[in-house]
């Protein structure tokens, strides 16, 4: 079967999309300890060297960074990180970093095994696309405006100040019963990048594991109900006002990595006891490297505007599926346009197959049909296959919520960049539904 056969196999599209790490940084236990070949991953022998010191690629000593260890990754600190073959990472880490804790070879860490089991368990049983880049060399929002419109305008960097950036988003594209944007915000990403979703007068929120105040139910509750929508994005909690920023679980630094890996597998045992597993497709991936090492050098691109013709830095990503070959890998490139290339040649395509104009990036950008080729579905892995991992997460909660409890701090001071952007253009947004509200239109 051809690859856009392959996606008459699914029915749900679901979506979850972490933050700043790179495919080195998360994945390259793979090569490193599991021995795996046919991964493209670091070696012990890479490295970098800054004022006569050398930094090694080596295992991360733990699951934690603290703010100030948080590495540079605007536009022009990928530039820096990749020269010289990729020798710049250390450098630009102690240029950007003032206030560095530790040894400036953090950047050059991979996280190992034992830190990253969830990882570890879906690796072995499905699919690794090592060859998915981000699809900006540069910052957060312009990454995930390609992952949701196609295009970031032609920005690198976030909006300064921070604001919505109003783009049109695939899901104009959809019926409004096809898809669900899920949260752990009151204000979801897509709200953001589209606010045409924001400011409509039925914008109400989803949320992962809870249902919002009109009873709406959480993707947690439809997954067990077997009622999931075409396409299910899910953002991770980029900032609980509630727990403050120890509270995020969307591996951004300072998060603590075991949050996210309790998020993923609670995401996997959803599917995997839904009886819609069967005519599924879960994509895990990272809206950029966040600064962290990876060896392999961002190729050419489409280019949807001058100056926009190169792909950003490798990112994790892991198609799941029980239609991907188990232990499998891709070397197909993809970046954050393969997934609205899939969504709209499975859920849009005319007759003609011809599917809805997302941009340059988006028309050349291979889809993930090409992955599905199982000829019959893989059963899902029995809750005994994966019991320790639960087990697991039951420590990690405890452990974080105490932790946690200690760690707490509101103040804007312990704010992430990240964190800081996001509620820069949530509170702009929020305003304007205010003004909105008051003029009778909400």
């Amino acid at each position: 079967m051809s690859a856009d056969d392959n996606l008459q196999k699914i029915d749900h599209i679901v979506v979850l999309m972490m933050e700043n790490r790179s495919f080195d940084h998360m994945l390259g236990f793979l090569s490193l300890e599991r021995g795996r070949g046919d991964i493209d991953g670091p070696t012990l022998e890479m490295k970098n060297v800054y004022d006569g010191q050398t930094y090694n690629v080596h295992p991360a000593q733990g699951t934690k960074l603290v703010k100030d260890q948080d590495p540079c990754h605007s536009g022009w600190c990928v530039q820096e990180q990749y020269a010289n073959s990729g020798g710049g990472f250390v450098s630009n880490y102690v240029k950007t970093r003032k206030r560095t804790v530790g040894s400036p070879g953090i950047v050059m860490a991979y996280h190992t095994a034992e830190q990253l089991p969830v990882y570890d368990f879906l690796a072995e049983r499905f699919c690794v696309c090592d060859k998915w880049f981000c699809s900006v060399p540069g910052a957060t929002m312009p990454n995930r405006c390609y992952a949701v419109a196609g295009t970031s305008g032609g920005l690198v960097d976030n909006h300064s100040p921070t604001r919505p950036y109003y783009l049109s988003s695939f899901v104009r594209h959809l019926q409004p019963d096809q898809w669900r944007w899920y949260s752990h915000d009151y204000v979801p990403m897509l709200w953001l990048i589209d606010p045409e979703y924001g400011l409509s007068e039925e914008a109400e929120p989803a949320y992962f594991d809870r249902r919002d105040l009109f009873g709406h139910r959480s993707f947690l509750e439809r997954a067990a109900a077997h009622d999931l929508p075409a396409v299910s994005w899910i953002d991770p909690n980029f900032y609980d006002l509630t727990f403050g920023p120890t509270g995020s679980n969307d591996d951004h630094p300072p998060s603590d990595l075991r949050a996210g890996q309790k998020l993923v597998l609670q995401l996997f045992d959803a599917l995997t006891r839904s009886e819609l597993w069967e005519k599924t497709l879960l994509v895990i991936t990272y809206d950029e490297h966040g600064g962290f090492f990876d060896h392999v050098p961002p190729p050419a691109a489409a280019a949807d505007r001058p100056g926009m013709d190169r792909y950003g830095p490798r990112v994790p990503a892991l198609v799941i599926s029980p239609w991907v070959a188990p232990k499998s890998v891709s070397n197909t490139v993809f970046d954050h346009t393969s997934i609205i290339k899939t969504i709209l040649k499975r859920f849009c395509a005319n007759a003609q197959d011809e599917i809805p104009d997302m941009g340059a990036r988006a028309n050349a950008a291979h889809h993930l049909g090409e992955l599905l080729t199982e000829t019959q579905p893989r059963p899902a892995p029995a809750l005994a296959d994966y019991q320790q991992l639960i087990d697991a997460a039951g420590r990690w909660h405890e452990e974080m919520v105490h932790t946690g409890v200690r760690e707490q701090d509101l103040t804007t001071g312990a704010l992430t960049d990240l964190q800081a952007d996001f509620l820069g253009a949530k509170r702009e947004l929020l305003a304007a539904r205010t003004q909105l509200a008051k003029a009778g239109h909400l």
